[in-house]
């Protein structure tokens, strides 16, 4: 199969003030581009892996052919991130968080606060490129996670429900070096509903 690059599920100026649509043309229209590019180019010499999915490519990644393993892990991770980041942002902002996820918050953290301080350390403590994420591990439990560069939670067969994006392409034409500042400014443009579809499916 050919992989593209989803559309963005609203225009690009929609986020602002907190993520402006430069910064959302460039991350989606080059970046996560050229992942989708270089993924297919990577493919084109594995005929018998060109129809699994992305999520197969990734959980199988150890039995993929050595040379194939690379391209699937940074390409394939960028596009697997990527398309799911675009779907975690909303243009309605400061969204309620759904009742069952803010229970099992609740349970696993204490309360919304306590996760989200906890998040947002991870989150300005990735060392260099990566992503701060919440996920469901295989025994079903919440976590927060980090990985590296453009690793995805997947790979270590771990569910992806929420994930924040920490490369400085995505926030440095707005925040420069403020990390800080773009992590604060994400809780206000969580798509909670789409945390909870993740987190109920």
């Amino acid at each position: 199969m050919t992989f593209t690059t989803p559309a963005l599920p609203y225009e690009a100026n929609a986020l602002e003030p907190y993520i402006d649509a430069k910064t959302m043309t460039v991350h989606h229209d080059r970046h996560h581009q050229t992942y989708v590019n270089n993924l297919n180019n990577a493919l084109k010499d594995y005929p018998e892996f060109s129809e699994w999915s992305l999520e197969k490519l990734l959980t199988k990644i150890h039995e993929l052919p050595e040379a194939l393993q690379t391209p699937v892990r940074n390409q394939g991770g960028g596009h697997a991130n990527h398309s799911l980041f675009w779907e975690l942002l909303t243009p309605d902002f400061d969204q309620k968080i759904p009742t069952d996820l803010a229970q099992a918050i609740d349970q696993k953290w204490g309360d919304f606060n306590q996760f989200k301080s906890e998040f947002t350390q991870k989150a300005t403590g990735v060392f260099g490129s990566g992503w701060a994420w919440l996920v469901k591990n295989q025994e079903n439990e919440l976590e927060i996670m980090t990985t590296a560069n453009q690793d995805s939670p997947i790979m270590s067969g771990k569910k992806p429900l929420l994930g924040l994006d920490v490369w400085e392409h995505a926030y440095y034409l707005k925040y420069q070096n403020r990390r800080p500042e773009y992590i604060e400014a994400f809780w206000h443009i969580v798509n909670w509903q789409k945390v909870d579809e993740c987190f109920n499916h």
